[in-house]
């Protein structure tokens, strides 16, 4: 059975419910009996959501949604691991969802301890700590050359969050062949977004196969940068 929703539909709902988030004017649907007893044969969620395990994330409160609409997929710093793409694998072919959400945020934790632990006298961490978070190495030292920096000090951690958060969507279509062609059929739509603590305002930074022309199939779509 197709989603009755298109990847940018699925998109509109979940930034609507967020609006709602930011404004205080939460709706808080599909959270009573009637919701669980409708779930209680199937699930056919709006969205994948793969985000930082983070407890000021939680995912169907900050887009305004309930039981059966999202299914989440969390670690801490939202790092790419073959449990990871297992999961959104077995949303995007057996639930058919139409949009992977991947939602990062400000003041990371995996991502300070990711630029810390670039330094040439970092204590260890535990090994896997550390190998969970090894993967957002590379950007934290991206943003260090590009900001011609010497230092730690001098890495600026809300950029190395978002160009993890790009790396991520990048690694993510790489690595799974379900998703790609997914993507390239036009059935699935990518959203890299930073969520911004003190707001509450999930912010798109880049998206991959939303609002792509019909002539595109058959190949993966160009990203979309965000301007945050």
């Amino acid at each position: 059975m197709t989603h009755p929703l298109t990847p940018a539909a699925a998109w509109a709902q979940m930034q609507e419910g967020n609006r709602r988030f930011v404004a205080d004017e939460p709706r808080h649907p599909n959270q009573d009996v009637l919701r669980r007893k409708d779930l209680e044969a199937a699930q056919h969620p709006v969205a994948t959501l793969f985000g930082c395990s983070d407890s000021r994330l939680a995912a169907e409160i900050i887009f305004d949604l309930g039981l059966g609409d999202l299914f989440v997929v969390r670690n801490a710093g939202q790092v790419i691991g073959e449990s990871i793409v297992a999961s959104l694998e077995y949303a995007v072919a057996v639930l058919e969802v139409p949009l992977i959400v991947v939602l990062a945020h400000d003041s990371c934790g995996a991502v300070r301890a990711a630029i810390d632990g670039t330094a040439i006298d970092a204590a260890p961490l535990p090994p896997h700590i550390w190998k969970l978070i090894a993967p957002i190495v590379p950007a934290a030292r991206k943003v260090l050359a590009e900001s011609g920096g010497t230092t730690v000090a001098e890495i600026d951690s809300e950029l190395v969050g978002r160009e993890h958060l790009r790396n991520t969507v990048h690694d993510l279509l790489q690595s799974s062949e379900i998703i790609s062609n997914a993507v390239a059929e036009g059935r699935l739509g990518i959203v890299g977004a930073n969520y911004r603590l003190a707001e509450g305002a999930a912010v798109p930074v880049i998206t991959v196969g939303i609002d792509e022309d019909a002539d595109t199939k058959g190949t993966v779509p160009a990203t979309k940068e965000g301007s945050e």
